[in-house]
């Protein structure tokens, strides 16, 4: 993303971490998430907002780590990346996982692992915002 829509996103959805702060849910990530955090906050913004923000977030109650210890490789090779996100919903039984990729489509036809994945406007709907 470069210019405007950056710009465009970070306002399209700071309402997640407005209520993130709010303490509105609870936000369940493992190492390897935090890890894809930093990476992608460091090709937008500077290395001091990466830090600055993963500490923030690792000091918030309502976010947890988890420790994932398998790896259920459930969705195909189109974005091996996004099956991080999978294994770390599996292993906190979230209630959903929260999403707009088309890559997580797959999920709603599967029988295990049992992910329930949602898209924003719907989570933003759950939450009465």
């Amino acid at each position: 993303m470069y210019g405007f829509h950056r710009f465009q996103a970070v306002r399209l959805f700071i309402w997640v971490v407005e209520a993130l702060l709010d303490e509105q849910f609870e936000l369940f990530v493992s190492h390897d998430i935090l890890l894809e955090y930093e990476e992608k906050l460091k090709e937008h913004y500077s290395i001091s907002v990466a830090e600055n923000f993963l500490r923030s977030l690792k000091e918030l109650p309502n976010v947890q780590q988890v420790e994932v210890f398998f790896k259920w490789q459930t969705l195909d090779a189109t974005d091996p990346d996004d099956n991080k996100f999978v294994d770390a919903a599996f292993s906190a039984n979230v209630h959903y996982l929260v999403s707009d990729d088309k890559h997580y489509h797959p999920l709603q036809n599967r029988d295990f692992p049992v992910i329930n994945c949602i898209k924003l406007e719907a989570f933003k709907k759950l939450l009465n915002l």
